[in-house]
């Protein structure tokens, strides 16, 4: 079997820690370089209903999305939520390693996963990454559908693709109207809209969308440009099966014999919607 450090190696190639953000906080978290690797978990959140999974498992290395510890802490005592994950990884020998804004620019990234999911064609970044001579990085991806949709079964298409979340798929905009090209960008994405914009696409697809956000940016716009609004985790979970792939093929070309798992637990907070009985503009 590999071991941890080898293991990362191969990850951080995929997804290189100088890529992140500078705010971000990716790489190792938990972990024995020397200790032995045989059974991964890739999961979108390092919460403790995730961590249990990966120990039931017999997981020797939980790789997530999102990052334990995004800001400085004095504390890691298992009286705290993230202490107490802390505690169960190390005792029991479980690495925890972070790919964040790494992956969402990486080629294939987040919005890559996001887009095969809804067999969407992606054509270029939204944001593309300056550093990247081939323009294949970057935040989001302009896609085109195989066919034309209205914005109505699009949101259909994105509720039935994507895992199932109480929220399910907010719409912005006319129902009716027809799309040939959308952009995606797995997570919050509300901070892309100007970009959005000016790739001159029918839709965006994203996660997080707030109230004010939203509504300047459908007053302002210049055209019948759709909205889409899913769950943050909804649009990320597809990441975790691209991820494991790739892990998987590097596995078998190092004659590795890694057991890759991807977490199907739910781990969107939100438990429950009650749709309202009818929509008024007042």
């Amino acid at each position: 079997m590999p071991r941890l450090s080898e293991v990362i190696a191969a990850l951080d190639a995929l997804w290189p820690a100088e890529r992140a953000e500078s705010w971000d906080a990716v790489g190792t978290v938990v972990g024995d370089p020397g200790q032995e690797v045989g059974r991964v978990l890739f999961a979108v959140d390092p919460v403790q209903d995730v961590v249990d999974e990966a120990v039931k498992l017999g997981a020797d290395l939980l790789v997530t999305h999102h990052p334990l510890y995004l800001r400085g802490t004095t504390t890691v005592a298992a009286s705290t939520f993230k202490g107490r994950v802390v505690h169960t990884l190390i005792k029991n020998d479980i690495a925890l390693h972070v790919a964040h804004t790494n992956a969402d620019t990486a080629d294939p990234g987040v919005s890559d996963a996001l887009a095969g999911a809804l067999d969407l064609r992606v054509v270029r970044p939204l944001v593309p990454d300056p550093t990247d001579p081939e323009g294949r990085r970057g935040l989001g991806r302009v896609c085109e559908l195989d066919h034309p949709l209205t914005v109505r079964e699009l949101a259909a298409r994105a509720a039935e693709r994507l895992p199932a979340t109480a929220q399910g798929i907010r719409v912005a905009g006319d129902p009716e109207a027809v799309v040939r090209t959308v952009a995606v960008s797995g997570g919050s994405g509300d901070s892309l809209f100007d970009h959005v914009r000016a790739a001159g696409v029918d839709a965006f697809l994203t996660a997080d969308l707030r109230h004010h956000p939203v509504s300047e940016f459908t007053a302002a716009a210049a055209g019948p440009l759709a909205l889409l609004d899913a769950a943050h985790w909804a649009t990320e979970w597809p990441w975790c099966e691209l991820a494991a792939a790739q892990l998987d093929e590097i596995s078998d070309r190092h004659g590795w014999g890694l057991r890759v798992h991807v977490s199907k637990t739910v781990t969107d907070p939100w438990t429950a919607h009650a749709a309202s009985s009818a929509i008024t503009n007042s």
